[in-house]
């Protein structure tokens, strides 16, 4: 069996070898002669997956390590007998640390209790849910918009013009879609953004398109009260260069590169091809993942929970650093900034999730564990 893969994908050997011959390609580099050979494919959000890709080629699964599947084109996929799998939740946990990361960072420049806000989440599934779950386990006002959801479960979801009227921080968690009943290729455009709240704040960890770029770099032109934290970009690798220079946070597309959640990844791939071959499972994820450099934090019962809150997110995770890589890596010359966005996802340093975090918690201390595990700590 011949296995050709993005050259990104962590611990390709440790689970793929058993299967036959590897091949890797850079991902933004895979073309129709590349993967012509290949029984199996595996990709990462860069690889468009297409017929032009595949037609004539011997690929019979595609895996894509990956939450996402906007870059495959399933609908060839079933045309062609092509199977498939992506990696669900995988990085979900990763993103969620980003946007917690992202809002203590914003709630220090604007001098604001993270408490006070009302928070509004665009999209509700692997990651987007998870989101929910943490910000209401924090005993935060949270509205939701999920119009798949709310048209298969009912219950308490609210309209895009709801978040946009009633919440002080928006963070967008929505696959995206250009066709459809309900399109989120701009879902974000001028109109929307101009019905943003005084102060408001806009996270954007799912798709670049799904806000238009160019209604936002104006809006932030004319609205120096607004603050926009964007780790996905309309046309990645290449930015806008003033977009990206008002934004208060920006980022190469990373809110979901934790170790553990990179790593997640291929282990879903794998299991999935397992199933597809009808093999048993001979690699567990556990047996592979490093130890995380950060034991355990012991917290006094009288800590005060804000502070507490941003010591646990930041020993784990600050998105400041990789703000500051990104704006170093910013080029006027297209080509070598195209190539730095790149260059920093390849060589994106560890970092771990808080979950799973040991806390011990001196003291009687009720509120103080109720955070932690909200975090999703683990108070021992």
């Amino acid at each position: 069996m011949l296995i050709v893969a993005d050259e990104n994908i962590p611990l390709l050997d440790a689970f793929f070898e058993g299967f036959g011959e590897i091949r890797r390609y850079p991902g933004r580099s895979l073309d129709a002669a590349s993967v012509k050979d290949a029984d199996v494919l595996l990709v990462r959000s860069v690889t468009k997956v297409d017929r032009q890709l595949l037609e004539g080629s011997n690929v019979r699964f595609v895996g894509t390590c990956t939450i996402g599947t906007d870059h495959l084109d399933l609908g060839y996929f079933a045309e062609a007998g092509i199977h498939w799998s992506s990696a669900p939740g995988c990085n979900a946990r990763g993103v969620v640390d980003y946007v917690l990361g992202s809002l203590l960072t914003l709630a220090e420049l604007d001098g604001v209790g993270l408490a006070q806000r009302v928070y509004g989440v665009v999209g509700a599934g692997e990651v987007g849910g998870r989101l929910v779950r943490v910000l209401r386990g924090l005993g935060w006002q949270v509205l939701v918009c999920d119009p798949l959801r709310q048209a298969r479960e009912g219950g308490d979801f609210v309209s895009l013009q709801a978040i946009l009227d009633r919440c002080d921080v928006i963070s967008l968690h929505t696959p995206l879609q250009r066709d459809g009943e309900h399109p989120t290729w701009h879902l974000l455009a001028a109109e929307q953004l101009a019905r943003l709240r005084p102060g408001a704040w806009l996270v954007n960890a799912s798709r670049g398109p799904v806000v238009d770029n160019a209604a936002l770099r104006e809006l932030l032109l004319d609205r120096e009260d607004v603050h926009a934290v964007l780790d996905v970009w309309e046309g990645e690798p290449q930015v806008d260069l003033q977009l990206a220079d008002l934004c208060t946070l920006a980022t190469p597309h990373i809110a979901g590169y934790s170790l553990d959640g990179r790593q997640r990844g291929t282990a879903q791939i794998y299991q999935a091809l397992c199933r597809f071959l009808g093999q048993a499972e001979q690699v567990q994820l556990a047996d592979l993942l490093p130890r995380p450099p950060l034991a355990q934090v012991e917290l006094d019962g009288e800590a005060d929970l804000e502070w507490a809150l941003a010591t646990l997110c930041r020993a784990v995770y600050d998105p400041r650093r990789d703000d500051a890589d990104f704006r170093r890596s910013l080029s006027d010359d297209v080509g070598e900034q195209r190539a730095a966005f790149d260059q920093l996802r390849k060589h994106y340093p560890p970092r771990r999730e808080i979950e799973g975090l040991a806390v011990r918690v001196r003291g009687e201390a009720p509120q103080l564990v109720q955070m932690v595990s909200a975090l999703g700590g683990v108070v021992v």
